[in-house]
């Protein structure tokens, strides 16, 4: 799922069947679809984006060895709060369920479901933001 942090509009959703990890899914199919302008602010399953993306921002992770700097501390600080949105319009599409419980229904009709049910969201916030 692809976010504007400014509107917190859903831009678009990408899926695949089965078990995908995100970043799998990322380097099979929407990198090649985001600018290269765009800021990518993603979790720290992302290792390894700044090879494909150059605006990328992925948290600082801690080794056994070599603890976080301050400074390190800060940016995944600043990242987390910004990232937060992101959490909560996943729980607002949680809420239909789609994402949370088992799809029992046919597969080639779930990105269907879930682009309606995305859209619907949208609209919500497009509304109560006026």
């Amino acid at each position: 799922m692809v976010l504007d942090l400014d509107t917190l509009l859903i831009l678009f959703i990408v899926q695949a069947p089965g078990s995908v990890h995100d970043f799998t899914l990322y380097k099979s199919s929407t990198g090649s679809a985001v600018g290269a302008g765009v800021r990518l602010k993603t979790d720290s399953g992302y290792q390894g984006i700044a090879a494909y993306h150059a605006k990328s921002e992925v948290p600082f992770k801690k080794t056994k060895n070599k603890p976080l700097s301050p400074e390190e501390k800060a940016f995944n600080r600043r990242l987390a709060r910004e990232r937060i949105a992101i959490v909560h319009v996943n729980r607002q599409i949680k809420i239909f369920k789609i994402m949370s419980d088992r799809y029992r229904n046919r597969r080639r009709r779930h990105k269907l479901r879930m682009t309606l049910i995305c859209a619907i969201r949208n609209s919500e916030i497009r509304h109560s933001n006026g």
